[in-house]
């Protein structure tokens, strides 16, 4: 394979096999960026209950900046950069002292997941595999607090387990989280498929456990490995999923 230039798991539920479904496959989402992604309209009322008078729309404007950041700190190797991100993003959204609001924004994480809305298709996506008798989990690199916003949200139902690195104490890429996940959903010997948009983290990681992978989202680009599949949105990842006979 070449690189292009707050919960414990939710006890696995027991699907029966169907007809549509080659084998008991086990499939994995990442949360942020996957199937949720920042809420700008719930950071700015957040911001605003600190006397921060901050716009949906400055917030949107200064987001590719901050993602740009994220981006050079993740390839970089930080795992999990949030404060470097939220702190770009505060800034460029004119934030002149954005440090405390950083500080108070991540201890209130757990508890107010800032990402909480919903990535366009991927939900009915994870609930089409799951009728389909697939085995499906998520399997993020988050703050603990996980389960909780699923269920505040309206979402955890669509998963059989949902592993929060936050509370199993293990993070992707190490190949144990994988093997966590995998045991949680009931599937060891069942065909592996992550989906995430980090590269190093979720696509990376997924191989090195023996998994296939869709890279997911903005970032994605050719791969020369037949067990990695690119999606830019959920179209394609079902397409994805088409073409390896799960769906």
């Amino acid at each position: 394979m070449t690189r292009p230039a707050s919960a414990p798991s939710i006890p696995a539920r027991r699907t029966p096999a169907v007809q549509g479904v080659i084998a008991p496959t086990v499939i994995t989402f990442d949360a942020g960026q996957t199937l949720v992604e920042l809420d700008l309209d719930f950071l700015a009322a957040r911001l605003g209950e600190r006397g921060a008078a901050v716009t949906a729309s400055a917030l949107a404007a200064a987001e590719p900046a901050a993602w740009r950041r994220l981006d050079e700190l993740v390839d970089g190797g930080i795992g999990h950069p949030w404060h470097q991100m939220m702190t770009q993003l505060l800034t460029g959204a004119g934030v002149a002292n954005p440090a405390p609001l950083v500080a108070w924004l991540w201890e209130e994480q757990p508890r107010a997941n800032l990402w909480r809305r919903l990535v366009p298709g991927m939900i009915e996506l994870a609930r089409e595999l799951a009728a389909g008798g697939a085995r499906v989990g998520v399997l993020s690199n988050s703050e603990g607090g996980l389960a909780d916003l699923f269920a505040e949200i309206g979402i955890a139902d669509a998963f059989a387990a949902i592993v929060d690195s936050g509370r199993v104490g293990i993070e992707k890429p190490d190949p144990r989280i994988f093997a966590h996940a995998r045991a949680a959903l009931g599937g060891e010997d069942a065909l592996a498929i992550h989906i995430g948009d980090s590269w190093p983290a979720d696509i990376a990681g997924a191989r090195a456990a023996g998994w296939r992978a869709i890279w997911f989202g903005r970032r994605v680009a050719p791969v020369d490995d037949r067990d990695v599949a690119i999606a830019r949105d959920a179209g394609d990842a079902r397409a994805a999923l088409v073409r390896w006979g799960v769906l």
